[in-house]
Formats: C-alpha cells, sequence, structure tokens
C-alpha cells in the first residue's frame, strides 16, 4: 500500500477572483449533493486561488489537496495529502485518497507555469504525472476531470488565423519539453474522455495569465527594465487577467462542460503596446541574432527563457473565446488591457519598494 500523508489544514486566506455567471441550464454531476473535490497542484497559483473559492462555496462539503505541500488558502474543509506526482507509486496513493474521500471531480493542475532547465523531472510530473492521475480516476471511478491547458500550445506561426479556435492543431515546437509535455498531457486526457465512458473532462486552454500577483515567464519578461522583442514585427497579444482565470475553473467545477475551451480576455493589444503599458523599454533584436544569443543564455543557465518562446514575439497567437462564452457561459471581467495595468500598477509598487530597499 502507498504510504501517503495528510497534513493539517489553516486557515484560508482571501483569494480576489471574480465570478462568472454559468450558462443556463447548466447542472452539477451530483445533483445537488454537496461536491468532494481533489485538485492536484494545490500550491500552484491557480490551485491556491481555486481552492480559496471553493473553501467559501456551501456546495462543496469536501476538498482534497494533492501537492508536496500545504496550499497556503487550505481552510477548515480541505484534507491535505503529500503527494509526488513524480513518484512510480504517485497512481495507487492517488486512487486510495480519491476512493476513501469519495472524489467527485478531480481538478488536475499540476503543471508548471514556467519552461524549467529540470526537463526530466517536468516530464514525470506532467505527462507521466498526469499518466497517474487518470489511472488513479479509473481505479476509483471518479468520471469527472477538469484539466489545465494553455493556448500557447496552439503555436506562433506565420500562418495562423487571426483567431483559432478549439479546432486547431496544436502546432507548438514539440521538440521543447515545455510544450511537448503539456501536448501530451491533454491527448492522454481527451482519450480519457472519449465518447461512451459516461465521462465528462473539461480542458481548459487559459491565454497567457497576467495580473498583480500571478508569477510566471510572461510577469518575469514584462517586470524587466528593458526587454528584448523581435526586429521588424509586432504581434497582436492576448491575455487573461488572473482572477477570471481561476473564475473559470470554478465554473467547469460546478457545472458538467464537456470539451476543449479557450479562456481568454477580451480584446488583444499590439506587443509594442504591452511594454508600454507595462511602462518598460523595447530592445529590437533581427530573429538571427535573438535565436542564438537567447538559445546560448539557456543552455548556460542564465536565462529562464527557452529560444522556442522567441516565435511568440513574432508571430501571432490568438485564441477564439466565443465557444466558452457559448457553452460555458464565461465572460471575462477583464479585458486584455486591464490585465496589463493590474499587472503594471502592481509591479510599479514592487519597482517603488525595491528601490527603496536599495542602500545609498
Amino acid at each position: 500500500m502507498t504510504r501517503v500523508r495528510r497534513k493539517d489544514a489553516k486557515k484560508p486566506a482571501t483569494a480576489r477572483v471574480a465570478v462568472p455567471v454559468a450558462r443556463p441550464g447548466a447542472v452539477t454531476r451530483t445533483g445537488g449533493r454537496p461536491l468532494s473535490v481533489a485538485v492536484t497542484g494545490a500550491c500552484s497559483f491557480l490551485g491556491k486561488n481555486l481552492i480559496g473559492l471553493l473553501e467559501e462555496d456551501e456546495r462543496v462539503a469536501r476538498i482534497v489537496s494533492l501537492d508536496v505541500e500545504r496550499p497556503t488558502t487550505a481552510g477548515q474543509k480541505t484534507r491535505v495529502y503529500d503527494v509526488d506526482l513524480t513518484q512510480p507509486t504517485a497512481e495507487e496513493g492517488v486512487a486510495e485518497i480519491l476512493t476513501a474521500e469519495r472524489v467527485d471531480a478531480v481538478v488536475h493542475l499540476a503543471f508548471l507555469a514556467s519552461p524549467t532547465h529540470a526537463t526530466a523531472w517536468a516530464h514525470e510530473l506532467e505527462s507521466v504525472g498526469t499518466m497517474h492521475v487518470l489511472n488513479a480516476c479509473r481505479r476509483s471511478e471518479v468520471q469527472k476531470l477538469v484539466m489545465w491547458s494553455q493556448t500557447v500550445l496552439y503555436g506562433a506561426h506565420p500562418t495562423n488565423p487571426n483567431f483559432l479556435s478549439e479546432r486547431h492543431p496544436l502546432r507548438a515546437r514539440r521538440e521543447d519539453p515545455f510544450f511537448a509535455d503539456k501536448i501530451e498531457a491533454e491527448s492522454q486526457a481527451m482519450r480519457f474522455g472519449r465518447p461512451g465512458k459516461g465521462r465528462v473532462v473539461s480542458v481548459l486552454r487559459t491565454a497567457p495569465i497576467l495580473g498583480p500577483t500571478v508569477k510566471n515567464y510572461l510577469t518575469r519578461y514584462l517586470s524587466r527594465r528593458v526587454v528584448p522583442t523581435i526586429l521588424g514585427f509586432d504581434p497582436l497579444i492576448q491575455f487573461v487577467h488572473e482572477a477570471d482565470a481561476v473564475a473559470a475553473f470554478k465554473l467547469a467545477v460546478d457545472h458538467d462542460l464537456p470539451g476543449v475551451f479557450n479562456i481568454v480576455g477580451d480584446g488583444v493589444l499590439p506587443l509594442s503596446t504591452v511594454v508600454k503599458l507595462a511602462g518598460r523599454a523595447a530592445v529590437p533584436l533581427p530573429r538571427p541574432l535573438a535565436t542564438p544569443l537567447v538559445g546560448a543564455l539557456w543552455l548556460s543557465h542564465l536565462s529562464e527563457t527557452p529560444p522556442a518562446l522567441l516565435d511568440y514575439l513574432q508571430y501571432l497567437c490568438v485564441a477564439d473565446g466565443e465557444h466558452a462564452q457559448q457553452a460555458m457561459g464565461f465572460s471575462p471581467v477583464y479585458t486584455t488591457r486591464e490585465a496589463v495595468i493590474d499587472f503594471a500598477s502592481a509591479q510599479h509598487l514592487r519597482d517603488v519598494r525595491l528601490l527603496s530597499e536599495t542602500p545609498a
């Protein structure tokens, strides 16, 4: 039997999120019975904020946190288990927990928000870890899965249409592990939710998440005083505010919404406008120079950005959110512009604080 450790919960912290209204007629799988919801990646930004929302929902009786640490938002409803999805015994341990806690739905958020040099570990977490989670759901007969994916998996290409729908293939660079592992995980989830199995699988592909508190490769890029761009290119950029992203997952937990959904903010902005709104200065680099430079810095562990992400500074990758609005009833509270401004305001305060703490 796999040994798993349950941790004591703490009082939940307040999460700043906006909850959209579900489409008419949407119903919970349990038909009104209080839900038991398990969350993998519970200490991630999405995980801890979703748990904060679930703690406040009287329709949720129990929250099961599956991560290597205790989420800061865990409260009286949350039962916290020390689970490492990279371990070979993870499937058995997760299956035991899901069965013992009578889990109705699993929210799978154990994915990296930013690239990492630890590619072997990332593969075990995302691709193999997803296999562990799905097999545990099969063994414990959990019939509902909500999973995080990202619109960057569509890839940035010169041939992309103005808006990418959910039917568009995932064409991100598969030679880059950051994309390949997520694409493989999504493929596994879609097989798990094949028709005829009686399962509900909701895959939420979020646009790059931006806001005052989230931390990822995008916020690191925009927090630099000087940011690189690609000479001669100014692609349209799309974001989803951190509050809207969390609210979309809460909506998918509350209602049976099978399928793939693009979760995006309204509107797009040229990259040059994003940089200006963030109060940064752009340094345009020729792509033939930028690729080897960024690649060398990445291989030397002197940069947190692999060269594959340069595509998104050059070409369009904007997703269509109409399906999420029509089928889910998801309407973002924040526009792309407002997400940038909200981030920029918070970053300005951090910059001021940093300057005030710097010795003269």
